[in-house]
């Protein structure tokens, strides 16, 4: 069983930055493709990016790409989501989703985190 744990969470104004992080345990990290979701209000759990186990491919839905960046640090056991140029749409719960192959569909995702919440304001 893998155990994920967000962190980072919180309030912004539009414009700004935000580092979400996930702490991973149970299982040995690296084996692990890693990746973000997030559930706006009144809206289903949709994919925001991934990256494969090694951290050198990384892939990312329309909406955020050129101002998301995922990373991991797989001595640390730690995936890392940063937020730029954040927009009043970018305001869900984000949640560290794990899976043992590549995933940008929720079906395909194996273990979820509790999820943490970014509100951006104006």
């Amino acid at each position: 069983q893998v155990q994920l744990v967000e962190s980072g969470g919180g309030l912004v104004q539009t414009g700004g930055s935000l580092r979400l992080s996930c702490a991973a345990s149970g299982r040995t990290f690296s084996e692990l493709y890693m990746g973000w979701f997030r559930r706006a209000p009144g809206k289903e759990r949709e994919f925001v990016a991934t990256v494969n186990r090694s951290g050198d491919i990384t892939y990312y839905a329309d909406s955020v790409k050129g101002r998301f960046t995922i990373s991991r640090d797989n001595e640390k056991n730690t995936v890392y989501l940063q937020m730029n140029s954040l927009k009043l749409e970018d305001t869900a719960i984000y949640y560290c989703a794990a899976s043992t192959k590549w995933a940008t569909k929720l079906y395909e995702v194996d273990y979820w985190g509790q999820g943490t919440q970014v509100t951006v304001s104006s």
